[in-house]
């Protein structure tokens, strides 16, 4: 089992914080709390992606979507992807996927999967898909759809490791009728602010970068856009529910359709 690096931040122990978890280290708080200091809604807003992942993630089970690859999966946090999706349909199958050793010591709480159903993990990095992939087939049949999930994780790559072409691939694999589901800060309403929150992430090793609507967009290349398409969080089907935080929240989302 890979060891816990505490002597830097990981992003997914900063969200945990964010989230009122207590699975975060002294680092971890510290970048927390100077991300807090320069955007103090930072926690709304992970609750506004969660609430938002919750829709989202609903909203296809009830499509009939019985397949789920959740990529950049974080420390867990009631309720999970499964629970949202098994509550529709028993019998979905979820492969979560994350980098953190702390995640893999909790995916426990991820695999207790409704009876008519499966779940499983896997601990690798999204600059890895081809991995990913490789353990997601034991779980998931890639020849029926899939419903790919990269919340709130694409701000956490940069530009450097080819984002557009990972998600490519990614959607590549998948079949006709499979969904992809994305959200993501950005700093169009308050470049600077966002220019120093990523920089915060980047001294501590993540290379973290926002993105304007244009670029979020350009992730959807080729699928066709759930309506209502790209919006901020608190815009995409307010009426199912779990909704989290104002119209003021800078997170972009959107689930496009691979027709």
């Amino acid at each position: 089992m890979s060891t816990i690096d505490t002597s830097k931040p990981h992003s997914a122990r900063m969200y945990d914080y964010f989230l009122g978890g207590k699975d975060n280290y002294p680092v971890d708080v510290a970048a927390a709390e100077q991300v807090t200091s320069l955007f103090p809604a930072v926690s709304q807003m992970a609750r506004t992606n969660r609430a938002f992942m919750h829709r989202a993630s609903r909203l296809l089970a009830e499509r009939g979507v019985r397949q789920f690859l959740d990529i950049g999966t974080g420390i867990p946090t009631e309720p999970n992807l499964h629970q949202i999706v098994q509550a529709t349909a028993p019998d979905a199958r979820v492969v979560y996927a994350d980098n953190d050793p702390i995640v893999l010591r909790h995916a426990e709480a991820l695999l207790h999967s409704a009876p008519e159903g499966k779940t499983a993990y896997v601990q690798a990095d999204v600059r890895e898909p081809g991995r990913i992939l490789a353990v997601a087939r034991e779980t998931l049949d890639f020849t029926q759809p899939i419903a790919l999930s990269l919340v709130a994780l694409l701000h956490l790559v940069g530009d450097e490791d080819e984002p557009v072409r990972i998600v490519r691939e990614l959607v590549e694999s998948l079949a006709p009728g499979s969904y992809l589901t994305l959200s993501h800060a950005t700093g169009d309403f308050d470049p600077e602010t966002w220019e120093r929150v990523v920089e915060v992430y980047r001294k501590g090793g993540t290379a973290a970068q926002v993105r304007s609507r244009e670029e979020f967009s350009g992730f959807f290349t080729g699928l066709e856009l759930v309506d209502p398409g790209v919006v901020l969080a608190a815009r995409w089907h307010p009426d199912l529910g779990a909704r989290q935080g104002g119209e003021e929240i800078p997170l972009y989302v959107g689930v496009g359709h691979k027709s």
